[in-house]
């Protein structure tokens, strides 16, 4: 069974360096480790993230994708996958994805059990800093209505402007 809805997607852009970044308030608390997974792990860590923090806001794109498909991504140049580590558990993740200047915040979220926590603002801070220290002029990022309801006002509060917006349906399972 499925059903069909409207979908609206937003793009972002924290131009010119980083000029307009806003960092959260707070950082990440001391119990939670920032971690660069490398190559062979980083594909099925990937792969894992994207299956736990996508799996409620309907990420289908790449949900069967096997741990080599997702290690031909993240295992190129340019590519960075960041977890937020507590307790051997990962909270959340990002995904950095880097080409002449421009890096794109490919992945980016929270596991269901860390969500509504304050750690988003944080994280996306951990994210853009990342970004700018790998030498972004300009981070890109999107989401869509199917995303968690903080995620743009978190994008929003960090600095990002929506550059454009598109409208699509899907059709999602039930």
């Amino acid at each position: 069974m499925s059903r069909e809805v409207d979908v609206v997607i937003t793009y972002l852009e924290l131009p010119d360096s980083g000029t307009g970044f806003r960092p959260a308030s707070r950082e990440l608390p001391s119990g939670i480790e920032l971690r660069l997974e490398r190559p062979p792990e980083a594909g099925p860590v990937a792969g894992e993230m994207y299956r736990r923090v996508g799996g409620e806001y309907y990420w289908l794109d790449r949900i069967a994708w096997t741990d080599d498909q997702w290690r031909q991504v993240v295992d190129q140049p340019g590519v960075e996958l960041w977890t937020a580590r507590t307790a051997g558990e990962i909270a959340g993740y990002y995904e950095l994805h880097s080409d002449a200047g421009v890096v794109e915040i490919k992945y980016f979220g929270l596991a269901p059990s860390f969500t509504g926590q304050g750690l988003g603002g944080p994280l996306l801070t951990a994210a853009v800093r990342r970004a700018l220290a790998i030498g972004a002029v300009k981070v890109t990022l999107n989401t869509c209505t199917l995303d968690h309801p903080a995620a743009l006002a978190n994008y929003l509060a960090r600095g990002f402007s929506p550059v454009r917006t598109r409208q699509e349906r899907r059709i999602l399972p039930t």
